[in-house]
């Protein structure tokens, strides 16, 4: 069984329609149990208690948001305590070039950090669509970022999988 966590922050409500396609993509996988929840609910044994991390944000100056920042700093102890567990990174951004992928690497950055493996998808979820760094998504999400969401979720538990051994 892959425990995976969906993790994010909104103020619009746009990353948290992201972080529900990227729970909906992991959910397709057969085996999995998926949590959603709000950095404002989360507590740091959250990060014990599952196998994939995906965090989600809105763009903030190109970086993660503060509640976010501020989870991740308070949650220090399980620093070097989640290694090999596997993580990934979806944003939003008020418009293209607004800083989203930045975003996705200082989430990226923060898991490295604390010893998690971090992964890249290299093919694209429909004609011009890549997540790359993570997925990313300009306003409301449209069907296409959607769909990044989704394959983004369902890598995760791939991942998770080559990592488990199952």
């Amino acid at each position: 069984m892959a425990k995976i966590l969906v993790l994010y922050d909104t103020h619009s409500g746009n990353t948290r329609t992201m972080a529900e396609a990227v729970a909906d993509g992991a959910g397709a996988i057969p085996d999995t149990d998926v949590t959603l929840k709000s950095v404002d609910d989360a507590d740091p044994r959250d990060l014990f208690e599952h196998d994939g991390l995906a965090v989600g944000s809105p763009t903030w100056c190109g970086q993660m948001t503060w509640k976010l920042k501020k989870f991740f700093d308070e949650s220090t102890c399980v620093w070097g305590k989640v290694e090999d567990k596997v993580g990934c990174a979806f944003s939003t951004a008020g418009g293209q070039g607004g800083g989203s992928e930045m975003t996705c690497l200082s989430i990226l950055s923060v898991m490295l950090n604390y010893g998690m493996l971090v992964f890249a998808v290299t093919e694209y979820s429909s004609p011009g669509m890549t997540a790359h760094y993570g997925a990313v998504a300009v306003g409301e999400p449209d069907d296409r970022e959607l769909a990044a969401c989704r394959m983004l979720g369902r890598k995760l538990v791939q991942h998770v999988q080559r990592v488990k051994g199952s």
